[in-house]
């Protein structure tokens, strides 16, 4: 049975990658921090599925969590580095201690715990790490500036991966728009600030799942990179959705 490893699979759309996976049969590890009763929880719904914990904020941690799965995982075929920190700093004053834990879980994990999985997991299917980043990447606009920041960074980091890996191991980028209710949204504020891309629709989080499920399973070559934000990308926002809604741009 083919293994994945999805971090920050406890809730959100991690949650819901897990259970892509899990339908599609695959053995599930869900990572969790501090969201151990969520984690079980969700695992306890899955066929067949464990829980593990790492502090992404400490890369080590990561790389240690890697090492540990290597060694049971007889068919470790995908990594997802879904893991993410989105708190708010400015881009004429960015805030030190948010920009650290943003770069360290967003960036840094990330790629050491690729690297590492590289190093030392075992598949004879092929290894596939999917990076998510996110859409505004491709639609800046100056608001989280460290979390975007951030993602800029692991963007590039797994985009010099694939360079190295493009054979039977490949890493790929998954792009999503506005997903779910962030920051100190409301889900009434979701519902009307989500329709802002080309096709005025919501987009849902089983469609960013069904697209790891893709990644992981499909002929893409490595470095791909999929956008799942009912094109939300190709336009040019100002501004954090969150707040064009709330000044009624």
């Amino acid at each position: 049975m083919p293994a994945v490893l999805v971090t920050g699979g406890a809730k959100r759309i991690g949650a819901q990658i897990c259970r892509r996976f899990a339908e599609a049969g695959w053995h599930v590890v869900v990572h969790y921090n501090s969201s151990a009763g969520a984690a079980q929880k969700l695992s306890d719904t899955l066929p067949s599925a464990e829980i593990a914990q790492a502090d992404l904020s400490d890369p080590q941690a990561g790389a240690d969590l890697v090492r540990t799965l290597a060694a049971k995982l007889p068919d470790w075929r995908c990594l997802i580095a879904n893991a993410s920190t989105f708190a708010e700093d400015e881009v004429t004053a960015l805030n030190p201690v948010t920009n650290h834990k943003a770069m360290q879980i967003n960036a840094v994990t990330p790629a050491l715990v690729a690297q590492t999985y590289f190093a030392h997991g075992k598949s004879d299917g092929g290894r596939r790490v999917i990076q998510i980043t996110d859409m505004k990447l491709a639609n800046m606009n100056p608001d989280f500036f460290s979390y975007t920041m951030s993602k800029a960074a692991a963007d590039v980091a797994a985009q010099m991966l694939a360079m190295v890996h493009d054979g039977e191991d490949r890493v790929y980028r998954l792009a999503p728009g506005a997903i779910l209710a962030s920051h100190d949204q409301t889900e009434d504020e979701a519902d009307r600030s989500h329709l802002r891309n080309l096709l005025k629709r919501r987009t849902d989080a089983a469609e960013i799942a069904d697209t790891a499920l893709f990644m992981a399973q499909g002929p893409l070559a490595s470095g791909e990179t999929i956008y799942v934000d009912s094109g939300q990308h190709l336009l040019r926002q100002p501004r954090d959705v969150i707040y064009l809604e709330r000044e009624g741009a």
